[in-house]
């Protein structure tokens, strides 16, 4: 898999640089995001949880994938400026959500009711 940066331009009033990029994929399936923004991420030198992609369009039966990413300067930045639905694609915030449900503790088990006690009694 190559990555072929074909625009780059910085957007100072957002923070942000703005990528148009091409992939190329011979004899594999499209890259999902999470590798290209590592790949992105290692070309660019730039810190892979900022770094936001916004598309990827490839063709039916084509090798290249073209796509759009957009890199802040900093996490805040890219949370305070794109959809929630673009960072939970982006898995953004994935690790944390998975931190928090692991700290919650279980839910007790019901109460037993009426129904149940007369079965036992039986």
């Amino acid at each position: 898999m190559e990555i072929e940066i074909n625009e780059k331009k910085t957007n100072p009033y957002l923070n942000r640089t703005e990528v148009n990029f091409t992939i190329t994929h011979e004899n594999q399936k499209t890259p999902n995001r999470d590798v290209v923004r590592s790949e992105l991420a290692d070309s660019l030198n730039a810190k892979k949880e900022n770094i936001i992609i916004e598309r990827l369009d490839s063709g039916f039966g084509s090798q290249k994938t073209k796509g759009y990413a957009k890199i802040y300067s900093s996490r805040k930045h890219a949370e305070e400026m794109e959809y929630k639905y673009i960072m939970k694609r982006n898995a953004v915030k994935g690790k944390q959500k998975k931190e928090e449900d692991k700290e919650e503790p279980e839910a007790s088990p019901e109460p037993a009711t009426e129904k149940t006690e007369e079965k036992e009694q039986e």
